[in-house]
């Protein structure tokens, strides 16, 4: 009897809704979320199927033109090549019977808490920052994000020129605002 009882309260407790403590907070996952969103919204632009074998390999064939912080995302799930664990199958199996992005993200974030700690970098304007004041390794990453590198650089100032130069290209907009170059 006692037994029976012990089942019937467990079964209750897991029967009450309650708070989920996984559920996702507002902005909690932003990589995640956004990767997917896009993500789902290519597999409709290319008409992949919606079944969990497609989904893993356009989820592969996505992962490998991005860079940065939705890198380490596609590292996570499994989706590159040097990936050590492979959970890949917690995006496409769910995708597939169209879960929304942001409960599969909350599936992830049992699974692995690194996921969601991912956060983009705060962008910088480029067309009212004074690249004086930034930090050289700042100056770096507006490269790297450009995919440019400045072979012999060292000096800040190097950084500076080699930013200025590419500007029109990659950020024509930040370009024609800027009054300093």
């Amino acid at each position: 009897m006692l037994y029976l009882s012990g089942l019937s309260v467990a079964l209750a407790l897991a029967l009450v809704p309650g708070g989920s403590s996984h559920a996702l907070k507002e902005g909690e996952c932003e990589v995640c979320v956004s990767f997917l969103e896009r993500f789902h919204q290519s597999l409709k632009t290319n008409n992949v199927k919606f079944n969990s074998a497609d989904i893993e390999k356009a989820l592969i064939k996505f992962c490998k033109d991005v860079k940065g912080k939705e890198n380490r995302l596609c590292y996570y799930i499994g989706a590159t090549s040097d990936a050590a664990t492979k959970i890949i199958n917690e995006v496409s199996k769910p995708m597939s019977y169209h879960v929304p992005t942001e409960k599969i993200c909350e599936k992830l974030k049992k699974k692995d808490s690194q996921i969601c700690e991912l956060k983009y970098d705060k962008q910088v304007d480029l067309s009212t920052v004074d690249l004086k004041k930034l930090k050289v390794k700042d100056l770096k990453k507006i490269l790297e994000e450009w995919g440019e590198s400045c072979k012999g650089c060292v000096e800040k100032s190097d950084f500076i020129r080699k930013i200025n130069e590419l500007m029109p290209k990659y950020a024509p907009n930040a370009a024609s605002a800027r009054t300093d170059l």
